[in-house]
């Protein structure tokens, strides 16, 4: 089962669930008198609201841009005999920032952070009858939380839009029972032709086993079942060498040929089966040899454009499902084999589309803005999340934890934000040891696993001479790849590692309407064309650069130099963007 429509969480699929999106009361608190006045026991509600847009928004149903610090959401929930009898958890796939959680007025539940997913258990106060669903959630415009492309001042500026307050991904009820698989971390090695599974399961039964199926198309490759150690957990290798599949033995993922496998866990007690599990991987395996990234023992070129992944009128939230697929076919369609989520973690079912399409995609985590411990310990504790929940998912192949220097501004030469980037280098490690890490792309790295640069340059002759004649300057601190920044911090340098330009390009059209683009905006498409095309083959003939990264798919409010405009309409005839795009190969 690779896919379910409409379900939030597609890489762990059950049965029993229930979708809490669409119509909730909803009023502003910018007062903070909401718990004085005991609105976690229901209020008097303003006006509606359409989760999970958030009210910033058009589809939300109300709009508004101002920023208002605290809201309230409520709505009504019907639980049934059998929901008391099992467990039942309430899931928030994204709700930004600090959310309190309230049902029947008491608190079930706390989360902070605003792009991973939270659960609160249910189970203790789920009696049969229809309950009062209220949620209370609490933003700011610090810089010390995770905000990615989020403002932070009245008005937008720069490269930063209109802000995200409160629900604004997918709210849903997930029923369980008492016994039953909480998480499965999936690790491929396809140098053994094995799957490492560690597992875990709540549990408070004596004999409860673990069953495992994986099949291929309809091909059985493992049929397995293991009993759990003395604290609920599996850690096992499956072989999945099977000729059946294929003649070698394995089927691989990639851009090319995006094989999945199924995976169906079982959880039993005794001779009765109480729970089942739908998931999928991919065989894959991403490594670094030298200046070289290897996908599956192949060289990889990577084709990448950076997405901010903002609608007209929905912000951050994608207003559908076919509007996730679109935009990856029309990003694999222009010839691109990758994406940059840049400054975004995305809906859930986006990263499951990539991995059904063959899309690669870099996930990189929002930033904060302002260095201290606080930042410290928010973005520690929201990139782990983030690292866990999108973990299996075969289509991300590299991690970037730092964009631009952003939230740690004085790296180049400040001893605590330099251990900091280490610090969440080393800390991703230790949850991923198969994935690249970048710690700040496009300048000022300290340790990386790809060196990543960030050039406007808008002649191409001018990209080609730098990166041809002076790249070894640029590697070695001498000069500045561009205006202002050079390519590490002091006390660091290069040891070899791939070389990528992760942002160039951003090119608008002088079409008379508002907003910015990066250099000159040009007056037609022939112009456009010819600047696209100097500037990425500029980047295309360098022999030590492995791949590039394009400023971007569509139109972000202000920023208007998407290939899309902002309601994803091509601006120049993709066919010849994808000509471009494809020359190296």
């Amino acid at each position: 089962m690779h896919a379910l429509k409409g379900y939030p969480r597609p890489q762990f699929v059950r049965e029993g669930w229930t979708d809490l999106d669409g119509v909730w009361g909803f009023v502003f608190d910018d007062n903070d008198e909401g718990l004085d006045k005991g609105w976690n026991n229901g209020f008097e509600k303003q006006q509606d609201i359409i989760v999970p847009f958030t009210y910033e928004t058009k589809k939300s149903g109300i709009g508004d841009t101002s920023f208002h610090p605290i809201v309230w959401y409520q709505r009504n929930v019907t639980f049934t005999e059998k929901d008391s009898a099992e467990k039942l958890f309430i899931h928030f796939e994204g709700s930004d920032y600090e959310t309190k959680v309230f049902l029947d007025g008491q608190m079930v539940g706390l989360h902070k952070g605003a792009y991973a997913r939270f659960s609160i258990d249910l189970s203790d106060y789920a009696a049969e009858g229809t309950h009062l669903l209220v949620v209370r959630v609490e933003d700011s415009t610090s810089l010390e939380q995770l905000r990615g492309k989020q403002r932070w001042k009245k008005e937008n500026f720069g490269c930063w839009y209109i802000q995200t307050t409160g629900i604004w991904k997918p709210v849903w009820l997930e029923r369980t029972a008492m016994t039953h698989l909480v998480s499965a971390k999936l690790t491929p090695d396809i140098q053994t032709f094995t799957i490492h599974l560690e597992a875990k399961v709540e549990t408070k039964e004596p004999d409860v086993k673990l069953r495992v199926e994986i099949l291929f198309d309809d091909i059985l490759v493992v049929d397995a079942m293991q009993s759990l150690d003395q604290m609920g957990k599996v850690d096992t290798t499956y072989t999945i060498y099977n000729t059946d599949v294929s003649e070698w033995g394995m089927k691989t993922w990639s851009p090319q040929h995006p094989n999945l496998y199924t995976i169906r866990y079982s959880i039993w007690v005794g001779a009765e089966c109480v729970d089942t599990v739908h998931s999928y991987f991919g065989m894959r395996e991403i490594r670094i040899e030298g200046q070289r990234i290897l996908l599956n023992g192949t060289e990889l070129y990577q084709r990448l454009i950076l997405d901010q992944a903002y609608w007209e009128e929905s912000h951050l939230t994608c207003p559908s499902e076919e509007a996730m697929l679109e935009d990856i076919n029309k990003i694999q369609a222009l010839g691109y084999n990758g994406v940059r989520v840049h400054q975004k973690i995305e809906d859930q079912r986006f990263y499951h589309y990539c991995d059904l399409k063959g899309l690669l995609v870099w996930c990189e985590a929002p930033s904060p803005y302002r260095f201290g411990d606080v930042m410290v310990a928010n973005f520690t504790a929201e990139w782990l999340e983030i690292l866990n929940q999108f973990y299996n998912h075969p289509s991300i192949i590299t991690w970037t934890a730092i964009n631009e220097s952003w939230g740690v501004p004085m790296i180049k030469t400040r001893r605590e934000e330099q251990q900091f980037s280490e610090m969440v280098y080393h800390l991703t490690k230790c949850i991923d040891q198969m994935r690249p890490v970048i710690v700040n792309d496009g300048w000022e790295h300290t340790i990386s696993d790809i060196i990543t640069l960030h050039d406007y340059e808008e002649r191409g002759e001018i990209l080609k001479s730098r990166y041809s004649d002076q790249l070894e300057k640029i590697l070695g601190n001498e000069i500045s790849h561009n205006t202002h920044k050079k390519a590490f911090a002091t006390g660091y340098q290069y040891k070899g590692q791939p070389i990528l330009i992760s942002e160039y390009g951003g090119i608008a059209f002088a079409d008379g309407k508002d907003g910015w683009g990066y250099g000159n905006k040009v007056k037609d498409e022939e112009v456009f064309i010819e600047r696209f095309d100097k500037a990425t083959k500029a980047i295309q003939d360098l022999p030590d650069v492995v791949g590039f990264c394009y400023t971007q798919v569509t139109d972000v409010q202000q920023e208007i130099n998407g290939l899309l405009d902002i309601k994803r309409k091509h601006k120049v005839d993709p066919e010849r963007i994808r000509l471009i795009n494809e020359r190296r190969l």
